[in-house]
């Protein structure tokens, strides 16, 4: 915006810095949460954390003092990883958090800056119009029809006025402009605002878990409640047999271990914080780590047409007069279509912002050799109002000459202006020529209005049709290859407009879109009944002259209908629809904020293709997320079998695992699940699936038969490789050596068969992932030492193999996971025959 429309200069550089030093930053100081503190206070609560200091403390009560060591090592071990993966998600968030702060316009040394809000001080000149957030307390100082909504101070929805003449002539920190525009010079910032004091922090409000997470705690729930009947169970058991209560203790300890799934809540956290920032190095800033779960399900998207679809790069095409009823090149305008042009640039704001008013402003510029603009002054103005829309601005000269200028939808203005029946008929007809070819267009019209006492409201007015003025904004080069994507994934995508029926199809068939042969408008979606709605909302896709109730009832509609809704928006109407959606989607750059507050993500460059980029990242977080869980629910069952089934039947060797074994296990699975699986790529066939239902459960039942088939198998493995030691006549370590070794080789292998559930490992070893050489090349080296070092063996009460020995229980770990290749191929096989 040029600053040279004001006659202000604002704060100086050196100013600034002094009243940034006198007063602070513009920021609410509020108690601190999610801190490394706090995440250590979480971190003891953590009944793995638990166990281990028990079990460590029985150590060395027992005088076991190596076991002891090991222990508390690995409690830091544990605590340590536990504590990294926290600060990521927290260093992710917090990232987020930076990239969606407000931000304002301010003059500066007589230019227009664009800064964060946080930056502005005390003495600032701050712009604010329609549709941003007020980022501090102050004074008006200059104001053009502006008005404010200052609920969340006062709990009053309705906008309030507001003038530098008026006797509150202030506006408040959290407030939003409801209309016009204004200059206001900055008096408190930070916990000094009338905000700030009350203590109305949009910190302090607390996310909703999500309900995957709730299902994720409930299944861990479970399993910890499970863990402890066992816990006390086995105890019992040993204890009747040996009568020593630390013995027993420390037995049946090692199962609660083998039972508690720790790393899901880990995974879960991890996969969506991480995603979030993935997310944002791709230019869509997640403001909710929900969204990241509710991505992959979107099943509608709802898209506006200026900007979104097109390029939003207005500029004035044709005009049509009713004095001389021709349609011209702007270029080729005579007096009369002068005159049109002349009449909407009056129409506008005086100060424009919007594409078209500037295109207008250009065009007059150009046009007409004599700028009369320095010498009018806008005296009143109509806001954007009425279905359909319009506007209307008052300006007045010193020596008092009106000029009454209105510009808006053409059925408002055909409406309300004095024309006989072959005038409408002949405006209609090029109003038809000019949008066929999908150009947007506006009406104009003047009146003639003397003295001060204006109309309350503008249809009052004396109105003369002046003609049209339309406007070409092009399709975005490549929004035909984005509808593909969206179809493809099977994504149903509707167009959402204010905008005129014949320009909306006209440019929706310039882009292949699906369903652009019916429409409907705002005031016919309104006569529906509710049943009516939902019903013809899932067969248009193009719905044009909307409004913000429209909007809103459409989205409900398809919620309704069970879909998972996206919606993409910009401007102040967009708000409820924006929130109601599953996914408010805000555009960055034109996007105002009240838009990007009431959304759920923004896209930086507002540009649609994102969203399909984003619905990916959702279904790859989400699949990989479902793979690192089902690892873990396989990898757990023949660690807890292994422990239970001997001490349960009483073989000969009962308690096969201590606790320094457990740990062992738990430290691989915990990178395996969260730093293998979080860094896969995502399958090729991803986007061409069906968008997963919203209300199917994370952990259904044939997914969950799978993972627990997986295990069982494993299970067979460990204790066949138990009797088959026995068999051989090997001794408890020997034994104990063989079974962890052969759980080792099936942990590697499942890790890499479960990389996908449909591709063939031959597949899924292509997929890049660096991470997979990297984990199991530490977990073979740290299990070669174990074997192979003697002072490591001795301590974990191992042996070391022979070759043959270490063959048979790699072979062994290999085909009981192996066998899963045999279903991937059925698999793939049904779905090629479909």
């Amino acid at each position: 915006m040029p600053s040279n429309n004001y006659d202000i200069k604002g704060l100086t550089n050196e100013q600034v810095l002094l009243s940034r030093e006198k007063f602070g930053e513009n920021t609410l100081k509020y108690k601190q949460k999610n801190t490394v503190l706090d995440a250590i206070k979480n971190l003891v609560k953590e009944p793995m954390i638990i166990l281990l200091l028990v079990a460590a403390l029985i150590y060395f009560v027992s005088g076991k003092i190596g076991d002891g060591i090991f222990l508390s090592s690995a409690i830091i071990i544990v605590s340590v990883i536990a504590l990294f993966q926290d600060s990521r998600s927290r260093n992710a968030l917090q990232k987020l958090k930076n990239l969606t702060q407000p931000h304002c316009k301010v003059i500066r040394d007589g230019e227009t800056l664009d800064l964060k809000s946080e930056e502005i001080v005390v003495g600032d000149n701050l712009i604010v119009e329609e549709g941003t957030s007020i980022p501090a307390d102050g004074k008006i100082i200059l104001s053009n029809d502006f008005s404010v909504n200052e609920s969340i101070l006062t709990g009053e929805s309705l906008s309030v006025f507001k003038d530098k003449d008026k006797d509150e002539p202030y506006v408040f920190k959290g407030t939003t402009v409801v209309s016009g525009s204004a200059i206001i010079s900055i008096t408190q910032i930070g916990n000094e605002t009338k905000l700030g004091k009350i203590g109305k922090s949009l910190e302090s409000i607390n996310e909703e878990k999500t309900p995957l997470e709730i299902q994720i705690n409930n299944f861990v729930k479970k399993l910890v409640i499970t863990g402890a009947i066992v816990f006390l169970i086995v105890w019992a058991i040993n204890y009747f047999n040996s009568h020593n209560v630390l013995d027993s203790l420390l037995k049946a300890l090692t199962l609660a271990m083998s039972i508690l799934p720790e790393e899901i809540p880990m995974a879960f956290t991890t996969f969506m914080a991480i995603g979030a920032w993935r997310l944002m190095k791709m230019g869509i800033i997640v403001k909710q780590m929900k969204t990241v779960e509710t991505l992959g399900s979107a099943t509608i998207i709802c898209t506006d047409k200026t900007g979104t679809i097109t390029e939003n790069k207005m500029s004035l095409a044709k005009v049509f007069s009713l004095s001389s009823q021709k349609i011209v090149n702007t270029l080729d305008a005579n007096e009369d279509e002068k005159e049109v042009i002349k009449t909407a640039m009056w129409a506008s704001e005086p100060i424009p912002f919007d594409p078209m008013e500037e295109a207008l402003h250009n065009a007059y510029s150009q046009l007409h050799s004599i700028d009369e603009r320095p010498n009018f002054k806008l005296v009143h103005e109509y806001l954007l109002g009425g279905k359909p829309p319009m506007m209307t601005h008052v300006f007045e000269n010193n020596s008092g000459k009106k000029i009454i200028a209105a510009k808006g939808a053409p059925e408002a203005l055909i409406g309300i202006s004095n024309l006989s029946t072959e005038e409408k008929k002949q405006i209609v007809e090029a109003i038809q020529t000019i949008t066929q070819e999908g150009y947007r267009v506006l009406a104009v019209a003047e009146s003639n209005f003397v003295g001060s006492d204006y109309p309350e409201i503008q249809q009052e007015f004396q109105f003369k049709f002046k003609g049209v003025v339309a406007f070409y904004d092009p399709p975005k080069k490549n929004i035909k290859k984005v509808l593909e994507d969206f179809y493809q994934a099977g994504i149903a995508v509707k167009i959402i407009t204010g905008d005129n029926a014949a320009t909306t199809i006209a440019i929706a068939k310039q882009i292949a879109f699906q369903g652009h042969e019916h429409s409907l408008t705002g005031d016919e979606l309104m006569k529906l009944s509710d049943t009516e709605l939902q019903e013809k909302v899932m067969h248009t896709n193009v719905f044009t002259r909307m409004f913000p109730e429209a909007k809103l009832r459409i989205i409900t509609a398809l919620k309704e209908q069970n879909q998972i809704v996206a919606m993409t928006g910009d401007g102040v109407n967009d708000g409820p629809a924006l929130k109601a959606a599953h996914i408010g989607i805000a555009m960055g750059k034109k996007g105002t904020e009240i838009a990007k507050q009431a959304a759920s993500l923004i896209l930086l460059e507002d540009d649609l293709s994102k969203m399909v980029d984003a619905v990916a990242m959702g279904r790859k977080i989400y699949t990989n997320l479902k793979k690192a869980i089902q690892y873990i629910i396989s990898i757990h069952i023949p660690i807890i079998l292994t422990v239970f089934i001997p001490l349960a039947l009483g073989w000969v060797y009962p308690n096969i695992f201590s606790p320094v074994h457990i740990i062992f296990l738990e430290l691989i699975m915990g990178p395996t699940c969260s730093i293998i699986f979080e860094n896969e790529p995502m399958e090729k066939n991803t986007m061409q699936q069906q968008p997963r239902p919203l209300t199917k459960t994370f952990f259904n039942w044939k997914e969950i038969t799978t993972s627990i088939i997986q295990g069982l198998i494993i299970t067979i493995g460990t204790l066949f490789t138990y009797q088959y030691s026995i068999y051989q006549g090997l001794d408890e370590t020997h034994t104990r050596t063989m079974v962890f070794t052969v759980l080792i080789a099936a942990n590697i292998f499942l890790t890499l068969i479960n990389r996908s559930f449909y591709y063939s490992i031959f597949t899924t070893l292509r997929y890049k992932n660096n991470m997979v050489t990297l984990i199991i090349a530490i977990t073979v080296s740290i299990t070669g030492l174990l074997l192979f070092i003697p002072p490591l063996t001795n301590f974990f009460e191992f042996e070391t193999l022979t070759i043959k020995q270490l063959s048979t229980c790699i072979g062994i770990g290999f085909v009981s996971v192996i066998w899963y290749e045999i279903v991937k191929l059925r698999t793939r096989m049904i779905s090629k025959n479909k």
